[in-house]
């Protein structure tokens, strides 16, 4: 078989592509340190963590339909406001949100680092604003419903997951 150099070339771009792709696709939208800062106006909230064990632990797992990864959560909180940072992963890769949680309900979510090659349409605001306002009932289902976005349905069940998960941490802690 004859190749060309021009054959030889679109071939080795190909591969190169197919294998720097992947690390591509991480987006830093916000750091975690920017999501609290900008959260709380630059006053200082106070650092906790939440141990996922126990009932909270099946709760939890319930939510995702998987156990949580990690054992203890951390989150931080002035007043009547806190800010989780929390991992779902979307198709194969952790989305990182950070939600805002104000008086038992939603005040906003936010994708801090996106990792997926796809869906990356849930960070915009006309997908985001949805949650704003929503609470859970008994069962830790949202209030309301979310709409979904074509190509991106497993990152929006994620990010779901995870405003319901922030929701049951914030009551779980209110009530510990």
């Amino acid at each position: 078989m004859n190749r060309t150099p021009t054959s030889v070339a679109a071939i080795a771009i190909i591969v190169a592509v197919a294998f720097v792709s992947p690390a591509m696709a991480t987006q830093v939208y916000q750091t975690s340190v920017e999501f609290i800062s900008e959260t709380f106006a630059e006053r200082k909230p106070v650092a906790k963590a939440v141990w996922v064990t126990g009932d909270l632990k099946q709760r939890v797992a319930k939510v995702l339909g998987h156990d949580y990864r990690d054992i203890r959560v951390r989150y931080w909180t002035l007043e009547n406001r806190s800010a989780w940072i929390l991992e779902e992963i979307g198709k194969v890769e952790p989305i990182t949100l950070g939600v805002v949680v104000e008086d038992g309900h939603i005040e906003e979510v936010k994708v801090l680092t996106y990792r997926e090659s796809r869906g990356f349409e849930i960070r915009f605001p006309f997908f985001m604003d949805q949650f704003r306002g929503a609470r859970v009932d008994a069962d830790n289902k949202l209030d309301r419903s979310i709409d979904g976005i074509s190509g991106a349905t497993l990152s929006v069940r994620a990010t779901t997951k995870l405003a319901r998960i922030a929701l049951l941490l914030e009551r779980h802690t209110e009530n510990g």
